[in-house]
């Protein structure tokens, strides 16, 4: 088999472990928060959760499937450590900033959630008071 192809199927299978494990740290990690942003409301945190899982292995999986061809053939084993380096290096920074681009867009969620109930009184006004 020629070294490109090896370093082909070593880049793809690393890469979509690697998705597949960070989508299902985010999706079990991610449920708590989700249920804090949406204020305890378990069954829409589960349909938001498993929708943003989904795409982000749209999103990965489509940019895994893009950068997939490479500059040229591979000649020598030192070429193929190259390319998968620069490859899944590439991969994992995309993957952290998926990730991170989640959870700031989550937090503002949660912070526009938080100052919304401070602004509510605790107890609703029960008589007018003439002035």
């Amino acid at each position: 088999m020629d070294r490109t192809v090896v370093a082909y199927v070593i880049y793809l299978v690393v890469s979509i472990a690697l998705t597949v494990w960070v989508a299902r740290t985010l999706s079990r990690n991610g449920r708590i928060f989700l249920a804090d942003v949406l204020r305890g409301n378990e069954k829409l945190a589960e349909a938001v959760n498993h929708l943003l899982v989904v795409g982000f292995y749209l999103v990965n999986l489509g940019f895994v499937a893009l950068y997939l061809s490479g500059d040229g053939t591979i000649e020598n084993t030192r070429g193929v450590f190259e390319a998968l380096s620069t490859k899944l290096g590439v991969v994992l920074l995309v993957l952290g900033v998926m990730h991170l681009a989640n959870v700031y867009v989550l937090n503002r969620i949660r912070r526009r959630g938080a100052m919304e109930r401070e602004q509510t009184p605790p107890v609703a006004p029960q008589d007018w008071v003439r002035a």
